[in-house]
């Protein structure tokens, strides 16, 4: 009998309803959040069972949605707010910065804000600079934050459902890439197990592949093609960038002696920065070679088709580096995506 599947939709709709029923006094807002496409299916049927009392859309004013967020949580309700977009909660930075992330550590650890904050990074269909970029690294830089970056569907639900349990406000950043990534239910991890969010994918031998979001599939898909070739990748997958297990990547550093960190920002003061400078410190004497990082070149994102189509980082450059990094000729035996700014034929677009 086949496995029945799931999809990282599906999961992020479960985690909220299992977080919903846990806690009847929880509230989900946002914009969008019950229109007909429920955010991608994300919020699906959750107006149909809490009722629109927990469960609202909110006028098109991401400050003052923030701040209504922030302070139903310090006044003890338990809150899940989505905004579409990355790009459009940047103005209630400073809601989060200096209200939300501050509040546990100036108040001496006697009062907390139990916000989590689903935050939906966009890319392709002309999305342009304004729509896509990843801002984990900034998110991560705040004391105070927790910051977490999905990538694959077996432990999405249950990253989100922890980050809407702790009592602490999180970041949750959603590529809209992953949304329909497949699993087997099969496969998936409880929502109520000890979180690892270092966590090894695929062990190694080789050379150690670390990637986050959704470079984290590119990198796999890579290691797919280089293990059929006899070059064996270690793929660690960081799930919580404000919260790294070092310990992981060093040790697996220093059994493979090589590094390669891939991340969906852009490549200077990002976390590839962070993880290159921490592996170089910890690592130097096993390393034969200085990690190397993937990344966005340090400029916006082009609108237009033509000028994305170099952009983005994908499997055929993590061979590249690879290749380079080893100084072996690794072929690529599987073609790009086509067109280089959807991901796959199922994808309909444009939000």
């Amino acid at each position: 009998m086949q496995d029945k599947t799931t999809h990282f939709s599906a999961q992020i709709n479960q985690a909220q309803k299992q977080a919903m029923r846990q806690d009847p006094n929880m509230i989900c807002m946002g914009l969008g959040i019950n229109d007909p496409k429920n955010i991608f299916g994300t919020t699906q049927g959750l107006e149909d069972e809490f009722g629109s009392h927990r469960v609202f859309d909110m006028p098109t004013s991401e400050n003052a949605m923030t701040g209504i967020g922030i302070g139903a949580a310090i006044a003890g309700t338990r809150v899940l707010m989505t905004h579409q977009r990355v790009d459009f909660f940047l103005l209630a930075l400073d809601q989060l910065v200096n209200n939300a992330a501050k509040w546990h550590y100036m108040f001496n650890g006697q009062m907390s804000v139990p916000l989590t904050l689903r935050l939906i990074i966009g890319r392709g269909w002309g999305q342009g600079p304004t729509h896509q970029q990843s801002l984990q690294s900034w998110f991560a830089h705040i004391p105070g934050l927790k910051v977490v970056t999905p990538g694959l569907t077996d432990n999405v639900g249950q990253l989100l459902y922890q980050s809407i349990m702790d009592n602490n406000p999180t970041v949750f950043l959603e590529h809209r890439w992953l949304h329909n990534q497949e699993v087997s239910e099969s496969k998936l991890v409880s929502f109520q197990n000890q979180i690892d969010t270092t966590r090894i994918i695929r062990e190694g031998t080789d050379i150690t592949l670390i990637a986050n979001s959704y470079m984290l599939l590119e990198a796999i898909h890579a290691s797919n093609q280089m293990q059929r070739q006899g070059v064996s990748c270690e793929i660690i997958e960081i799930a919580c960038t404000s919260d790294i297990n070092w310990s992981t990547i060093y040790k697996s550093v220093n059994k493979t002696n090589y590094c390669l960190i891939t991340d969906i920002g852009h490549l200077s003061f990002s976390v590839s920065s962070e993880v290159a400078a921490r592996v170089s410190e910890h690592c130097f004497t096993q390393l034969k070679k200085p990690p190397v990082r993937l990344g966005l070149p340090d400029i916006p994102e082009p609108t237009s088709f033509g000028l994305t189509t170099n952009f983005y980082n994908g499997q055929k450059e993590i061979i590249d580096a690879v290749s380079d990094v080893l100084a072996t000729n690794i072929r690529h035996t599987e073609q790009a995506q086509s067109p280089h700014d959807v991901p796959g034929s199922w994808f309909k677009g444009p939000f």
